[in-house]
């Protein structure tokens, strides 16, 4: 039996345990749905900030062949992700950085990912989520 191709989601944030707590919201919310998503949060070290090595470690291990969606929280994160984009040999073939914010759009894109959708609708998922209005 093949695998399913579902987009792949990688969750970057400064700190191990936010990337790990919204992965682990998102896909309770997603209903428990078999949709690859994966932490890259904090250093190597355990500290604080961001890791190429553990972002490159995470898409390669949520890359079933539709894509990986890359959320980040901030700063440098961002940036990390945007140097491994331009180098275009450590990241899987049709990986995304996603502009959205980075709990809501987690949430969103792992549901929509959960559906079958492909790269693009997961993106524009996630990035809707800018306008959810809490009041």
């Amino acid at each position: 039996m093949s695998e399913e191709k579902l987009v792949g989601i990688v969750l970057v944030s400064h700190s191990a345990e936010v990337a790990e707590s919204v992965a682990r919201l998102a896909q309770g919310l997603a209903g428990g749905a078999a949709v690859p998503v994966a932490p890259a949060g904090g250093r190597e070290n355990g500290r604080l900030g961001t890791s190429a090595e553990l972002v490159v470690a995470a898409a390669a291990s949520v890359d079933r062949g539709a894509g990986v969606a890359v959320l980040t929280d901030l700063g440098s994160a961002v940036l990390t992700v945007k140097a491994l984009l331009a180098e275009c040999d450590e990241l899987p073939g049709n990986t995304r950085l996603v502009d959205a914010p980075f709990v809501e759009g987690a949430v969103a894109a792992v549901v929509t990912a959960a559906t079958g959708a492909d790269l693009d609708e997961v993106e524009a998922a996630a990035m809707e989520a800018y306008g959810y209005r809490k009041v």
